[in-house]
This record gives structure tokens, C-alpha cells and sequence, in this order.
């Protein structure tokens, strides 16, 4: 893997974590997006592929948008988790 290819995950997963965070609230600041971002994307894919789909549009701006929907699902989950936990305590 090459610098390049490292730093547009970063970018990628950075852009996806922010605007799923920005949408489903409650961010984990700068690293947490970026691990967000690059989780769900491929948390996305998965999505996109179990549903027989491509993403809407091609470039960067589908690989974001796949990216942003599948962490917007992680972070769903995350809170739903979060929300079990506390509530038993």
C-alpha cells in the first residue's frame, strides 16, 4: 500500500465520519471520524453489495457517499449499543 493510497483512505474516511457524524450527531472528533469513515466504508460496500447495488454516482463522490452511508449505519449501532449498555447500569 502506498502513501497515496493510505492518505485518500484518510481523506475518504475523514470527509464519511464527519458528515455521518454531523447527521446522526455526536462526533468522536478528528480520529474517531476518520476510523468511523473508514470502517463504515466498508461496512457500505457490504451494504451496497448484499443489496445488488452500486452507488449512485462514480468517482470520489460515490466512494464517499458509499462510505458516508455505511457509517452513518456503524455509528446507528454504535449508539443503539451504547444505549443498552447504559440503560442496564
Amino acid at each position: 500500500m502506498s502513501l497515496e493510497t493510505l492518505l485518500l483512505w484518510a481523506v475518504i474516511g475523514l470527509v464519511a465520519g464527519w458528515l455521518a457524524s454531523a447527521v446522526v450527531g455526536g462526533g468522536y472528533g478528528l480520529i474517531g471520524d476518520i476510523v468511523v469513515g473508514v470502517v463504515g466504508s466498508f461496512l457500505g460496500g457490504f451494504i451496497f453489495r448484499a443489496l445488488h447495488t452500486g452507488a449512485p454516482f462514480g468517482g470520489l463522490a460515490g466512494t464517499i457517499f458509499v462510505a458516508f452511508v455505511g457509517a452513518v449505519a456503524l455509528l446507528l449501532v454504535l449508539r443503539a449499543i451504547h444505549s443498552t449498555t447504559v440503560r442496564r447500569t
